[in-house]
């Protein structure tokens, strides 16, 4: 995250037409330029945005606003060449490949990433595992401007107007259109056909549309299996009717037990997990349980266990590693 300010163009157009007088053609050009240029970036990260709202609940206005602002719109040299959009710094913990440049200080490390999906999911867990950012998640999901501010309280930038900056952004580009309570409805615009697919992670991860359902439902892959995100007021009874299922079935897919409630932004199986994640290992995050890391990996809760040599109720630490083929 930047410390010392924020990319930002206008201010920048201002110095040059004090320094070097332009024509208000010109001005006005490269201004439409810029402004071009955020419209593509949010058309072409607004679908991941969204993606890491439903699973981590950080509205999409303020990933994409942070976005916009700290890469220059995808255009920094950070964004560019360490696929970096979120300014953050390597810190102890990050043992990825890394890009070097000067910020407050000469040769300073920054994370870099092999693509910027990389980055913006980095963005989300940066946020969910440190305890100084907590707070937000009590805000609405529709709340920008109490994310805006609570951002720079817990320290995430020095700048004294990166909250105002982000909320311009939000309100100039509608981003908040994006944080809708039903995030089926968010892709209704980009889904127009019968799938449509995201490279997410280095690998792609079909969404697909059912019209038989309450709007807009994708199913998304993980692990080779069907699954789908929860919304407001979804339960186990509901989808279990809406996907054609037994109650029983649904349950045993996600490792539920009976009138165990469904949260926003759960991932819901439609099928049964696997004996074998997709990946080799997961090293343990805080705040993870068993039951998330079977759910985010599609690996049945009973097979992580024996795998581990673990038994349920067992302390789970932050950086534990765990077998999951």
């Amino acid at each position: 995250m930047r410390t010392s300010g924020s990319i930002n163009l206008y201010p920048k157009l201002l110095l040059i037409l004090l320094v070097y007088p332009l024509s208000p053609g010109t001005l006005l050009a490269q201004i439409t330029n810029y402004d071009q240029t955020i419209r593509q970036y949010i058309g072409k990260y607004k679908d991941i945005a969204i993606m890491e709202m439903m699973v981590y609940r950080i509205p999409a206005s303020i990933t994409l606003a942070q976005g916009i602002l700290e890469s220059n719109a995808g255009t920094s040299p950070l964004a560019t060449q360490a696929n970096n959009h979120f300014g953050i710094k390597c810190h102890k913990e990050w043992q990825g490949k890394t890009y070097t440049k000067d910020d407050e200080t000469k040769h300073e490390c920054f994370r870099k990433y092999e693509n910027p999906n990389e980055s913006f999911r980095d963005h989300s867990f940066f946020l969910t595992q440190r305890d100084r950012y907590k707070s937000l998640f009590d805000l609405d999901i529709c709340d920008y401007k109490g994310w805006a501010y609570g951002l720079k309280a817990a320290g995430y930038a020095t700048n004294p107007y990166y909250p105002e900056e982000l909320i311009k952004s939000i309100e100039t580009y509608e981003l908040f259109r994006y944080d809708v309570v039903d995030y089926s409805l968010a892709f209704k615009d980009s889904l127009r056909n019968s799938a449509d697919t995201l490279s997410l992670n280095n690998r792609l991860v079909q969404i697909e549309v059912v019209r038989d359902g309450p709007g807009y439902r994708k199913i998304l892959t993980n692990n080779g299996l069907n699954y789908i995100i929860a919304h407001k007021d979804d339960n186990v009874e509901s989808l279990a009717r809406e996907f054609g299922l037994s109650i029983r079935q649904l349950s045993g897919y996600n490792d539920l037990k009976k009138g165990t409630p469904l949260v926003p932004g759960q991932m819901v199986y439609l099928e049964n997990k696997r004996r074998n994640g997709a990946a080799s290992f997961h090293i343990v995050r805080k705040g993870e349980t068993m039951y998330t890391i079977s759910q985010k990996n599609g690996i049945q809760l009973k097979m992580l266990y024996k795998k581990n040599k673990m038994k349920p109720g067992q302390a789970l630490k932050p950086g534990k590693k765990l077998v999951l083929r």
